[in-house]
């Protein structure tokens, strides 16, 4: 029986197969807001880490966003247990004026952020996160409803790059994408521990709280969190299958020196159109994405605009229409003239912001390199 079909509190030796990936590591921040899967994240490291003989340390850090008056006893409760099992820990505060519009994504990124900089000064390279397999299923709701495509039911990766911080090499892991929030639960509740309730987490004016309420039903009708889950694991490896091939055919048309030039490099870059064409629609949709990506301004570019944009390329290559195509997008111009696909970074606007840190594409793109296309509402 897996462990996302038990109901009881997760044992020690599952909690050991969990973090086993993580036990060479020299340092670990630990994601702990003091709710029920981040604190059973803290006592299930602690006893994972201290019955090995030699393994990572361990820093719990309890980031107040200053939104709840309730915020600061919470992250003294957190710090109390941490001392009990052992573990350091700190609390970093989201300090400054909050935004009227967006307040999710801003706390959310100013999270990282704080991660980011204890995982920097304890020269760690992950930082653990406790979402749970009922979290990812949520997540597939919720991408699904703004219309994302394939990459974006993936959902969460175990592990992935730091979001808007990419450039400090920092990893996301998430040992507990298959396990449910149940048996952290349950796994709290046999210790005798307690933990905190946010009660934003239930508040209907945010999206993942409308969702939450209707699991019950939808899992009446056989989409199940485990069966969400499923889907993300199953859209993730149909995912990276494409992404292999995107690689292949990079390699072929796009020159080794434009695939590792950096952003500001002058030249466009230039490929084979009818080869370009020729490649699956999927393939040569997200090597196009990965060439705007990559030379354009402007952030992520949206899956429903590069969609369009390909369809109306394709069209005119396969009429033969006189004269050339030309689109801009993302901070990228598109232009087909003749045999010869072209991208190059687009003049910038006078009233374009310039890009968020982190929103760059990595050096050399051309293994590996997924264009982080943007799931907007519906596209």
């Amino acid at each position: 029986m897996s462990a996302a079909d038990e109901q009881g509190p997760v044992t020690d030796a599952e909690a050991a197969v969990l973090f086993v990936g993580l036990a060479p590591c020299k340092a670990l921040v630990l994601a702990v807001s003091g709710g029920p899967d981040s604190t059973a994240l803290l006592v299930l490291a602690a006893r994972w880490r201290a019955a090995l003989a030699t393994g990572p340390s361990l820093l719990a850090v309890t980031v107040d966003h200053g939104l709840r008056p309730q915020a600061r006893s919470e992250a003294r409760a957190v710090a109390r247990l941490a001392a009990t099992l052992g573990i350091a820990h700190r609390t970093s505060r989201w300090t400054g004026p909050k935004p009227a519009t967006g307040l999710q994504e801003a706390a959310r990124a100013a999270r990282y952020r704080l991660l980011a900089a204890a995982a920097r000064q304890v020269r760690a390279r992950h930082i653990l996160t406790a979402h749970t397999l009922d979290d990812q299923a949520e997540t597939v709701l919720f991408r699904l409803a703004r219309g994302s495509g394939l990459s974006g039911l993936a959902a969460m990766a175990p592990i992935s790059p730091l979001p808007a911080l990419c450039e400090d090499k920092l990893l996301l892991a998430r040992p507990f994408l298959d396990v449910p929030k149940a048996r952290l639960i349950a796994t709290l509740e046999a210790a005798g521990i307690s933990f905190a309730e946010d009660p934003t987490n239930r508040d209907p004016c945010f999206a993942r709280p409308r969702l939450r309420e209707a699991m019950p039903a939808l899992a009446a009708e056989g989409l199940s969190p485990a069966r969400l889950a499923l889907l993300a694991k199953r859209a993730r490896r149909a995912s990276d299958a494409i992404e292999a091939a995107v690689d292949s055919l990079a390699a072929v048309l796009v020159p080794s020196a434009a695939a590792t030039a950096g952003r500001d490099a002058p030249d466009p870059v230039k490929l084979d159109a009818a080869e370009w064409a020729r490649a699956p629609a999927e393939t040569r949709l997200r090597l196009l994405g990965r060439l705007i990506e990559r030379t354009g301004h402007e952030g992520p570019v949206e899956l429903g605009k590069l969609e369009a944009c390909e369809q109306a390329l394709m069209a005119h290559h396969h009429a033969r229409l006189a004269g050339r195509f030309r689109r801009t997008l993302a901070g990228a111009v598109i232009t087909l003239a003749g045999a010869r696909l072209s991208v190059a970074p687009a003049p910038p606007r006078r009233s374009a912001k310039r890009p968020r840190k982190g929103q760059s594409a990595p050096r050399s793109w051309v293994a590996g390199g997924t264009a982080r296309v943007h799931q907007a509402p519906g596209k």
